[in-house]
């Protein structure tokens, strides 16, 4: 298999897999899919999903959640992880969109890179979901699938993203990265990960990690 061909075999197997693609994150619009973005730093989608719930009741725009005091937001987020340094960011990444943006969300990756606790991941997810701008948001599901499928080196997740742009159309970006976070979760997990399921890695995935996987079987 040349590498176009195993990119386009990607491709048409995440297509097969997944051609509707639930987006992780419950929200109703750009401020509510940010805040949860933020929220699930470190955390899992599922608990980042039950939280917030209740912290939507309280403030679901800007203006409301200004309102409520960091310790207030903090108690609410906390079985998130992290809710010390999430809330003083949701507060005060509330408070500059009230005051330069009217209230809205930017659409520019660069302004949204601005905001308190608003990294690169964060803002990409927020453009390419919330507004259909083509963005490549990395986790670590799709930094360690594009390791294992050799289209990256694994080195960083700044790496592979350039390398993800450059080999994936991207008028694909958009729906691949989320087939791809599903198809990492359901075939390719870190741990507990069994080859026989995940057909990508076993068809096209690098002789290194290939080699590895069969050696830790052997070994139990």
């Amino acid at each position: 298999m040349t590498k176009q061909d195993k990119i386009n075999f990607t491709i048409k197997t995440l297509d097969e897999l997944y051609p509707k693609i639930p987006i992780p994150l419950d929200h109703k619009d750009p401020y509510t899919l940010l805040i949860a973005v933020l929220m699930s730093a470190q955390s899992t989608d599922v608990r980042v999903n039950k939280i917030t719930p209740l912290l939507f009741e309280r403030a679901d725009n800007p203006y409301s959640m200004v309102r409520l005091s960091v310790e207030e937001i903090r108690e609410i987020i906390r079985p998130v992880g992290l809710s010390p340094m999430k809330s003083k960011g949701i507060h005060g990444l509330s408070q500059i969109l009230i005051d330069k943006y009217k209230g809205e969300v930017p659409k520019e990756i660069e302004l949204l890179e601005e905001l308190p606790a608003v990294g690169h991941k964060t803002a990409s997810v927020v453009v390419s979901q919330a507004f259909g701008i083509p963005a490549f948001p990395v986790d670590t599901h799709i930094h360690r699938l594009m390791y294992r499928w050799g289209f990256s080196n694994g080195k960083n997740v700044v790496q592979t993203e350039k390398d993800a742009k450059r080999l994936f159309p991207k008028e694909i970006w958009n729906n691949l990265h989320l087939q791809m976070i599903w198809y990492g979760r359901e075939y390719s997990p870190a741990r507990g990960w069994d080859l026989e399921k995940d057909i990508i890695t076993s068809t096209i995935g690098r002789k290194t990690v290939l080699n590895e996987y069969h050696k830790t079987k052997k070994s139990r």
